[in-house]
């Protein structure tokens, strides 16, 4: 039987920790999971949109220029993210208020009811509330 593997995290490329924590605690609602000095200026910063498991975010400081030229562009402009909701109207409304960029209104699409939303960084998500189970 084969290994079982899962994607636990992914690297977000930002400008400032600091910033960064505020903007995805604050306006997006996700959870502190650690915030360890490595020295040198460097830290271990993780995030979660739940902080109950799933794939979480280390946000990484921009480190040279090539880094600090893919901000908000990693995935070369398309939506990088995918966050999934039970309530979309509920967190729609949320997240604007937070001052979260909406691209377009919300649309069902046949894998749940979807919008784009743009992070401070410029990266794209997809905010989706994915179909009811039969």
């Amino acid at each position: 039987m084969p290994e079982l593997l899962r994607l636990a995290m992914v690297t977000l490329v930002v400008d400032d920790y600091d910033r960064a924590i505020d903007h995805y605690t604050g306006d997006l609602g996700f959870r502190l999971l650690e915030d360890t000095d490595l020295g040198s200026g460097k830290r271990w910063v993780v995030v979660s949109p739940d902080g109950h498991g799933g794939a979480l975010l280390l946000l990484a400081r921009a480190a040279d220029a090539d880094q600090v030229a893919s901000i908000g562009r990693q995935s070369g402009g398309r939506v990088s993210f995918f966050l999934h909701t039970d309530d979309i109207d509920v967190t729609h409304a949320r997240l604007a208020g937070a001052g979260i960029e909406f691209i377009g209104a919300v649309r069902t699409e046949p894998y749940g009811r979807v919008v784009v939303f743009r992070d401070a960084y410029g990266n794209l998500w997809d905010l989706i509330e994915p179909p009811a189970e039969r």
